[in-house]
């Protein structure tokens, strides 16, 4: 990046260091420009009144021990969604789905899980791979574990569970009554 910057820069430095030409018109301003004009006479610059740019050297990256997990991932997580299975229809007018994940090696101090559903992060991230979730809308369901590092860096995750959820609808209203009758 910084070598494509450089470059430019070099191509603009040498693009700009064409001639100037300064003219006085007929009231009396000066005007200056790239093309001489008819009775205008080119500006010598001096030195001293050029723009100079020297980049900086580039300068390796250098990252403490802290930061090692930025340069290069120590840990490589392996996250499977266990229940419920694919595909599978759960019958449960609560709405309330736990889902159940397995995730090796063991997650570090400083790494975390969340769960998404149909791509939403449901819940806060937490240690355990166990999610309770309540009061889920019936239908279709996309379920993901992803495990992440304090700052939010994805390190890893699971591949995607549908799932399908029944409740049952409860109907309050009268049911009619045969042939008109009033109840």
């Amino acid at each position: 990046m910084r070598l494509l910057l450089t470059f430019f820069l070099l191509a603009f430095t040498f693009a700009s260091s064409a001639a100037v030409y300064k003219w006085v018109d007929k009231d009396g301003k000066t005007h200056f420009s790239d093309k001489p004009i008819e009775n205008s006479e080119e500006v010598e610059f001096k030195s001293n009144t050029q723009n100079q740019i020297t980049p900086p050297p580039i300068q390796a990256i250098s990252r403490d021990a802290d930061n090692n997990e930025e340069l290069a991932p120590s840990t490589q997580y392996s996250v499977r969604i266990q229940s419920p299975k694919e595909e599978e229809t759960i019958r449960e007018n609560s709405g309330d789905v736990t889902v159940m994940a397995s995730i090796s090696p063991d997650l570090k101090p400083d790494h975390l899980l969340v769960i998404l559903m149909d791509d939403k992060v449901m819940g806060s991230a937490q240690t355990t791979p166990i999610f309770s979730l309540k009061n889920i809308p019936r239908g279709e369901h996309t379920f993901v574990i992803k495990a992440v590092a304090q700052n939010g860096k994805q390190l890893a995750s699971s591949p995607p569970r549908k799932i399908y959820l029944h409740r049952a609808i409860v109907n309050n209203s009268k049911k009619p009554t045969p042939f008109g009758k009033g109840s």
